[in-house]
């Protein structure tokens, strides 16, 4: 009896192997003081890499799929998204051409990552595909992808190719679960760090702790900057925040959700609640301090 997946499995293993082909050039290795990570040429010059192995000082040196080495600098890094991008001279690889896909719930995927410059590749299934999501530490993620793959940590920053053959972003270790940075999030965030160095994000100057009242929820203030937006309206330890821009507040989730880069100087009408007395207070945004 003939067996039907015969003639499939070279083909697939084929195709797999010219994906890899066309793009394993791109990606290269980060040594970081003692950490180790992949990452992959996005511009001529500069290398997007996952921020969560980047050591916080010392060298960062990168080496390239032909075995060459080079010093790289920090051009910027989100610790939001787990983005970082670096500056680098030289190298004569093509950058990799990100693509805006999505992939299938459950279509096979392949990671492309680097050990010593050494190209590796890890075969997984995309196993779960949701909409735009924050991250724990407050990032904007334009699409909730996981992969069921197994990943070193010196493989976060590889590149996610699907099936096709395009880069649909970069791989990461969340917890307990290998997470995709998709190719949108990537775009968006690293533009600002080529620019800026640095996302910039809306800053209130609060410590806040979410609380049930009577008739819905609140953010009761925990420790007020006093340098900060909310000193500066008069917002005080022990206050429950209840409204945002006359809106009942809906958690305080929703709250950090508007404190994007585009409320950097906007002012808000804040109602809090302060023994027992509804009170009003005016606030101006400000642009959070650097880490």
């Amino acid at each position: 009896m003939t067996d039907p997946a015969a003639p499939i499995l070279p083909s697939l293993s084929s195709a797999l192997a010219d994906v890899v082909a066309r793009t394993k050039s791109a990606v290269v290795s980060v040594h970081s003081h003692r950490s180790r990570a992949s990452g992959f040429l996005w511009k001529p010059g500069l290398i997007v890499t996952a921020d969560e192995p980047l050591a916080d000082e010392g060298d960062v040196s990168i080496r390239f799929s032909d075995g060459s080495e080079r010093r790289a600098s920090i051009a910027g890094r989100d610790h939001t998204t787990d983005i970082a991008l670096l500056r680098v001279d030289g190298g004569n690889s093509a950058p990799v051409a990100l693509s805006s896909t999505v992939p299938d719930l459950g279509s096979l995927a392949v990671v492309v990552a680097a050990e010593q410059g050494v190209p590796t590749v890890a075969l997984g299934m995309i196993s779960l595909v949701g909409s735009r999501w924050r991250s724990m530490r407050g990032g904007e993620i334009d699409a909730r992808i996981e992969l069921d793959a197994r990943l070193r940590r010196r493989h976060e920053g590889g590149l996610v190719i699907n099936a096709s053959g395009e880069a649909v972003g970069m791989v990461v270790q969340g917890v307990r679960r290998v997470l995709v940075i998709p190719s949108a999030t990537i775009e968006r965030v690293a533009a600002r760090l080529e620019t800026h160095g640095r996302i910039a994000r809306g800053y209130l100057g609060v410590g806040l702790q979410p609380v049930e009242l009577d008739d819905g929820l609140g953010a009761m203030v925990m420790s007020v900057d006093r340098a900060g937006p909310a000193a500066a309206a008069g917002i005080r330890q022990g206050d429950i925040i209840v409204g945002w821009n006359n809106e009942k507040l809906s958690g305080v989730r929703s709250l950090l959700r508007s404190l994007g880069p585009e409320s950097i100087g906007s002012v808000v009408d804040v109602a809090i609640r302060r023994a027992g007395e509804l009170v009003q207070v005016r606030l101006t945004i400000g642009e959070r301090p650097e880490a």
